[in-house]
């Protein structure tokens, strides 16, 4: 387990992380989320031992961080840092090396890893000639070549087409029945939903939310349904039932007030509008980020006018 304790961060005046904790399972995707400029960066480098923690504890299996675990980790930054004049196959060999591997193993590894990733006819292909697709294939081969017992992926989707999302996809969830420690950052909150099993939720360095996704989405579950309909639906808006509305071509997303019971609710609906399709529904992940990052800004808005 990877256990983050008390952890703050500070440079000169201000503070990037300010106090949080959280414990990251074998075996499960903990999504590390926030906007930008709220503090994941500093707090993924401060794991990666780039930088020292002002404050708090960062261990692994109960020994604190060190750069003796350098070659168990491996780091996908969002941004490219590669070798663009260099061969694909050399750039991941080299990776490789430097994290201890043998030459005929880094050398074994990474052709295994560029024909399951189906660019093993680039391996002689300078970087810079490469697609933003295949450069990011490079950078997460770079990662993964040397089998880390963690794994920090920040923004790994990025340029990525469906069918290459749903490769890497796999290859994660194969990576946690491996019993992998796992770390994803990203802004989509749609794939966080879909792999993270955990998450973390920060903002301005400090925690906002946190919990199993299942225990984040009760928290915040509210009265909401889903209705899909054929028809004009604007009148939905004013409905005194209604507190918020995400409206849709064809359908909506409806927060009711806390004392209409959605049966209810539908009863008025059928009388107004064809109504295709009704479900009672829990809060999507990006309603949360949205709604958590919002109430927090508005509140702390509140407390600096009194």
């Amino acid at each position: 387990m990877l256990r983050v304790e008390n952890l703050t961060k500070k440079f000169k005046d201000s503070v990037a992380v300010d106090n949080i904790s959280f414990d990251v399972i074998r075996g499960r995707i903990f999504g590390l989320l926030g906007p930008n400029g709220a503090g994941k960066t500093t707090t993924i480098r401060t794991i990666l031992n780039i930088l020292k923690p002002t404050s708090g504890t960062i261990t692994f299996d109960g020994k604190l961080i060190s750069n003796e675990i350098f070659n168990i980790i491996g780091y996908l930054p969002e941004e490219r840092g590669l070798y663009k004049k260099s061969k694909a196959l050399d750039v991941i060999t080299y990776f490789a090396r430097l994290k201890n591997l043998s030459k005929v193993k880094a050398e074994d590894e990474s052709k295994f890893w560029m024909e399951k990733l189906e660019i093993k006819n680039l391996a002689n292909k300078r970087l810079e000639e490469l697609s933003k697709g295949n450069q990011q294939k490079i950078q997460f081969i770079c990662a993964v070549v040397h089998n880390p017992e963690i794994l920090i992926l920040d923004e790994p989707f990025s340029g990525f087409d469906p069918i290459n999302q749903e490769t890497i996809k796999d290859i994660l969830l194969s990576f946690t029945n491996a019993g992998k420690i796992i770390i994803l950052c990203t802004h989509q909150m749609e794939t966080a939903e879909k792999l993270c099993s955990d998450i973390f939720l920060i903002d301005k360095g400090k925690e906002v939310c946190s919990g199993s996704l299942v225990e984040v989405k009760k928290s915040f579950g509210g009265n909401l349904v889903k209705v899909e309909f054929s028809g004009d639906g604007s009148f939905l808006s004013s409905l005194p039932e209604v507190i918020n509305i995400n409206s849709y071509n064809n359908y909506a997303e409806i927060e009711l007030r806390e004392d209409v019971k959605p049966y209810e609710f539908l009863r008025l609906l059928v009388t107004k509008i064809i109504v295709t399709h009704f479900s009672i529904v829990e809060p999507t992940l990006n309603k949360i980020f949205i709604d958590a990052i919002k109430n927090r800004h508005q509140s702390k808005t509140i407390n600096t006018a009194k």
